[in-house]
């Protein structure tokens, strides 16, 4: 055990030994950066490329064609401004958001519900084809 203090003393003073460091090159550090980068643009362009997907996805589901029993009731609602407008569209092609959009005119009686609904070409003024 003495022996052992006594080494430790004696080479405590002498330093170990280092690895030596390995010096890396502008041109290597470059290089990986730049790797680095086109990683992380081709991560953040496949993120993008997904939720524009997802946008797309979720578009479609949003039109969700109506039952027989929806499409009576549009053109219910079609019927109150049958002086002024009449249905353009074949009434199996009618949607969700075009049902919601007779809902709100008829409630509201907003008369730019009904300019809109004849840009999209559900229907159209009495008179003008």
């Amino acid at each position: 055990m003495l022996k052992g203090i006594i080494d430790k003393l004696f080479n405590a003073n002498q330093k170990p030994p280092r690895p030596e460091l390995n010096s890396i090159s502008q041109a290597e550090v470059e290089a990986l950066v730049e790797a680095r980068l086109k990683e992380h643009a081709a991560t953040i362009e496949k993120s993008v490329e997904e939720k524009m997907n997802s946008a797309v996805q979720a578009t479609d589901q949003e039109d969700y064609t109506l039952t027989p029993k929806q499409i009576e009731f549009a053109l219910s609602i079609i019927d109150k401004v049958k002086n002024e407008y009449e249905l353009a569209a074949d009434p199996a092609t009618l949607t969700v958001k075009d049902l919601n959009k007779l809902i709100a005119f008829n409630k509201f009686k907003n008369k730019g519900i009904l300019v809109n609904l004849v840009k999209k070409g559900v229907l159209r003024r009495k008179g003008k084809f």
